[in-house]
């Protein structure tokens, strides 16, 4: 018996999830949460094989969730519409275990979700081709000054936050412009989000 947890934001699309997942002897959904700050106070109470997660989420993404929860051994699907390169690539640094798009059968779920359970890593070709193809030319640092530039922090604001001085986050987020052909700070960050790298 697998032993699942569902963290998806959009209740229809959860509650139709769990409602498929719960047709196959071999599944039992043990729990489901809307975003993943929740899925892991969920984590505190309920003993979970696998995490079957989309990405885009409030609170906590399931990038995010998946980088958290690495170290304890569970296993991660992510299942997103977005078939966004940094995403697959994050997700993977993550130790996530599977990538699905929602568009896939309801058969492929449930046999993705037995592979992984059985140590086997699930990732549709195309999108695997698409993460090798396009590699993330961001450190982590400049991630990290464009992320909260996105959230309308100032320079020493986001100093503060990161513990930089302020001229040392006008060269992060300088390079990072540079690198993404970027016309400002904002720009750079868009560009970033969009491809899914932060």
């Amino acid at each position: 018996m697998i032993r699942v947890v569902v963290i998806e934001d959009q209740a229809l699309v959860r509650n139709a999830i769990v409602a498929l997942l719960n047709l196959d002897p071999f599944i039992e959904v043990v729990g489901e949460a809307s975003d993943g700050q929740s899925a892991l106070t969920l984590l505190t109470e309920v003993r979970a094989d696998l995490l079957l997660s989309d990405i885009e989420m409030p609170n906590m993404s399931g990038l995010e969730l998946a980088e958290q929860v690495a170290h304890e051994g569970i296993q991660i699907v992510i299942m997103t519409t977005f078939s966004k390169s940094g995403y697959i690539r994050r997700a993977l640094d993550a130790g996530v275990r599977g990538f699905i798009l929602k568009e896939a059968s309801s058969d492929y779920l449930i046999d993705a979700l037995k592979k992984v359970h059985q140590g086997q890593k699930v990732i549709d070709p195309e999108l695997a081709l698409l993460a090798l193809e396009d590699n993330n030319p961001l450190s982590r640092k400049e991630s990290a000054a464009l992320k909260l530039t996105e959230e309308g922090l100032k320079t020493s604001d986001i100093a503060a936050r990161l513990y930089l001085s302020e001229g040392t986050v006008r060269n992060y987020l300088s390079e990072a412009i540079s690198k993404l052909n970027a016309s400002n700070r904002s720009d750079a960050a868009r560009i970033a989000r969009q491809k899914g790298w932060l």
